[in-house]
């Protein structure tokens, strides 16, 4: 997700910039642990998009990650996570782009009917 924007505070090269924005590191906070490593909660910000068809209300999946993306535009936000104090973005969708911070492959059944959806959404996209 994160070479789909313009910029990182991970280094200097430049993203693609499809989507407009910046990958931010976690701010540290007391007994924070970053990387952002385990189980954690969306909170789903287009409920509506095919992917999160049939899943749970705030369904858990699986993180591994120290930066996070920040959009320019927030409506591109698909779910959020919050780590400490800190809500970020945890997946982005646009028009006919998705993609996610956390990790499907790893996020056992929730992760699955994820991929699922998204095979089912691009079928019928065909």
């Amino acid at each position: 997700m994160q070479i789909l924007f313009e910029a990182s505070e991970e280094g200097t090269e430049k993203g693609l910039g499809a989507i407009a924005g910046t990958v931010r590191r976690f701010q540290p906070e007391p007994d924070l642990t970053i990387p952002h490593m385990g189980w954690n909660q969306l909170a789903l910000a287009q409920p509506d998009l095919p992917v999160w068809d049939d899943l749970a209300t705030d369904p858990y999946v699986y993180f591994v990650h120290s930066f996070y993306v920040e959009p320019t535009d927030s409506t591109v936000n698909a779910a959020t996570v919050t780590h400490g104090t800190q809500k970020v973005t945890a997946a982005i969708a646009k028009d006919n782009l998705i993609a996610m911070q956390f990790h499907p492959e790893k996020s056992s059944e929730t992760g699955l009917k994820i991929l699922a959806n998204f095979v089912h959404w691009v079928e019928q996209s065909l």
